[in-house]
């Protein structure tokens, strides 16, 4: 397995001890939490189950058939002579007597993947669920229960911050995000697949460092090729994946879309009320639940644009698989099977790279802080534009307030060769430095940064930048 090294190391912590735990698992869709579990336990784990997707039920049998799934899933893993569960609460109880019946007094580990899926409406699972952990499970030493799912939203709702009977039930949890730059090179290695850092950056602004992508590349293609067969071959496998993504993990899955589709509009991103006022939603907790969930599976994240107030925090989309999706296939019909690789080159793609780049480095702002050697201060992170009527309009891709009294203004420029400062340029970069002392602290100092990918030039006026930041520094670990 590539990357993971602390979730193993807890996991394998948290079964090695002798106490009951409850241990939740979420994160985005396809990011390997099924997988994590599998390769950490394997042969170790006493029982296991899957929720079925309601998208591929219909409403009226949901309970009937989660049932009918959790009683073969019993009867495949060895229990004798099981009876099919009329109820969550019968479930569980046949649950409790398979683990009786399997008792060694060695550690036991139940997982319960998807397990949103099984709390379909009206069908009593959280309580049944609630009673085995509090009536039972929570009183034997060596059961470890593992409970996992893609809708993160329920699964902070319902577990993490339950306010009910599982309140501070949960022993741990775990959130498991994309890999990073480096993790991502790792699995290329392993695979076989021989791409630059260069390109691999370009398949991080694809797939966005989702394992279940990558694992998709073909080392015997060019990263074009991949791109074509993926997203705009007759059989792509990933051309309709946008829609999929959002359907199994909301229930309200075109509200999660519009949201999304909305965001990928403005860079900066939008207010919540912005939110709601372009797409003419209710403003009710329907729409914080969307938003927080969202956050939560890494889609997006939330902050407040420098020099606004702190109730202004606004959304903003990073996750590049969507913000890819949107840009090049969105509402399009007319797509040829060689589409990348025609259009590689074109200003579209140029565009694109530039704002991709950036999430990227929103993504790795550790990575950041490490080659500017400040990881042990405390910052935060924000974007910056001003307009006003009698000056020029401004933009600062990223701002690092540092607890040092410094802030980063991060210039961030994706290219195909060192970037070259010229004079135009370097007036501008003087100029948004002017503005931005305006409008700070007298104790701040402001360091001009330049994020790219093969550094500086040096010229005369290479001197516009104290720092930079390179691809190969974002590829280093944290």
């Amino acid at each position: 397995m590539v990357g993971r090294e602390r979730e193993i190391r807890e996991l394998n912590r948290l079964y090695n001890r002798k106490r009951a735990d409850l241990v939740a698992i979420y994160g985005r869709r396809r990011v390997g939490k099924t997988f994590l579990i599998d390769e950490t336990f394997g042969s170790r784990i006493t029982f296991r189950h899957a929720g079925l997707s309601p998208a591929d039920q219909q409403p009226e049998g949901m309970l009937k058939a989660q049932l009918e799934h959790f009683y073969r899933s019993l009867k495949e893993q060895g229990m004798e002579k099981p009876e099919k569960p009329s109820s969550w609460m019968e479930a569980f109880y046949q649950l409790e007597c398979f683990l009786k019946q399997k008792d060694n007094e060695e550690r036991q580990l139940v997982f319960l993947d998807e397990m949103p899926w099984m709390d379909t409406p009206r069908s009593g699972f959280m309580q049944a669920f609630e009673g085995f952990w509090n009536n039972w499970a929570c009183h034997r030493k060596n059961i470890m229960v593992i409970v996992c799912g893609s809708a993160n939203s329920w699964i902070l709702d319902n577990l993490i911050n339950n306010h009910g009977g599982l309140y501070n039930r949960v022993t741990y949890e775990i959130k498991l995000s994309p890999l990073s730059l480096q993790e991502c090179e790792q699995l290329f290695r392993e695979n076989g697949v021989c791409f630059s850092r260069y390109d691999i950056a370009q398949s991080y602004m694809i797939f966005g460092g989702i394992p279940y992508y990558l694992e998709y590349i073909d080392a015997e293609l060019s990263l074009a090729q991949n791109v074509d067969h993926l997203f705009f071959s007759r059989s792509a496998k990933l051309a309709n994946e946008f829609v999929r993504l959002f359907d199994s993990i909301f229930e309200d899955s075109e509200t999660a879309r519009n949201i999304i589709r909305l965001l990928y509009t403005r860079n900066a991103g939008f207010t919540r009320s912005e939110i709601i006022e372009n797409l003419q939603l209710p403003n009710g907790s329907r729409i914080s639940r969307i938003l927080h969930a969202l956050t939560a599976g890494d889609f997006i994240i939330r902050y407040v644009p420098f020099g606004m107030s702190k109730r202004k925090v606004h959304y903003k989309l990073t996750d590049p698989f969507c913000l890819f999706w949107l840009h090049f296939l969105g509402e399009k019909t007319e797509l040829t099977e060689d589409y990348w690789q025609q259009r590689v080159t074109s200003q579209s793609v140029v565009v694109w790279r530039g704002y991709a780049f950036e999430n990227l480095c929103f993504n790795h702002i550790p990575q950041i802080k490490r080659a500017l050697g400040i990881s042990g201060v405390i910052t935060s992170v924000s974007a910056w534009s001003k307009r006003s009527e009698d000056q020029e309009g401004t933009q600062i891709d990223l701002l690092l307030f540092r607890n040092d009294n410094v802030v980063n203004m991060c210039e961030i420029k994706y290219y195909g060769n060192e970037f070259t400062v010229d004079l135009q340029y370097y007036k501008k970069i003087l100029y948004r430095q002017e503005l931005l002392l305006k409008d700070i602290s007298a104790k701040y100092a402001v360091h001009s940064t330049l994020i790219t990918t093969f550094g500086l030039k040096r010229n005369e006026y290479a001197g516009a930048f104290l720092k930079v930041v390179t691809l190969d520094d974002l590829f280093e670990r944290p």
